[in-house]
């Protein structure tokens, strides 16, 4: 099939329709995927920025990056390629100035929770406060479940710096959760 157009056949005919853009199997595709992804997507933004109107910001802009890419774009690594413009996204949004002025310390009324909800609440509140790197590799190596080496593709960094953002994170969570440090076990690996 060409690019940019769609087979139509009539009366044993084939012939092509000129369409903009990308091949009609290929927005199928997207589509297809960005269904699939855009909630798992939306839940690691989220957890990146701590904001589900940002996090919906960011997944639109990486779903949009991602169409003008697709042709690009190995259909293997499409999860890498969204993690990374999503991890990007929300370090650079935490940078800019008219961010920092709207941080707010307490949330807004919550309704009475379990405390199994309270502590989930008490992790991201506590996520929130680690540093945007951190908070990016803690989410991609913990709730994404990725290892060292694809976190460290995902962001383009070193597997080395992955391993110190993530003690780091760790550290500066656990001292916010109020739980004491503990360095790792001996012989351990991670």
């Amino acid at each position: 099939m060409q690019v940019g157009a769609i087979m139509q056949r009539s009366a044993g005919v084939v012939s092509y329709v000129p369409v903009r853009g990308v091949i009609v199997a290929d927005r199928w595709e997207f589509s297809q995927i960005a269904q699939d992804r855009a909630v798992i997507w939306r839940r690691e933004a989220f957890l990146m920025c701590g904001d589900w109107a940002l996090a919906e910001d960011l997944v639109q802009t990486a779903l949009l990056r991602l169409y003008t890419r697709w042709q690009r774009i190995d259909p293997g690594g499409v999860d890498s390629y969204a993690r990374r413009v999503i991890a990007r996204l929300a370090i650079d949004e935490s940078r800019r100035p008219y961010r920092r002025a709207e941080l707010r310390h307490e949330l807004p009324d919550t309704p009475a929770a379990s405390a199994e909800h309270a502590d989930a609440l008490d992790v991201r509140a506590a996520l929130q406060q680690v540093p945007p790197r951190q908070r990016a590799v803690l989410v991609l190596r913990y709730f994404s479940d990725l290892t060292s080496t694809e976190v460290a593709k995902v962001l383009r960094i070193s597997e080395g710096t992955v391993r110190s953002q993530t003690a780091r994170g760790l550290t500066t969570l656990r001292q916010l959760l109020g739980e004491p440090a503990t360095g790792p076990a001996k012989g351990s690996t991670r």
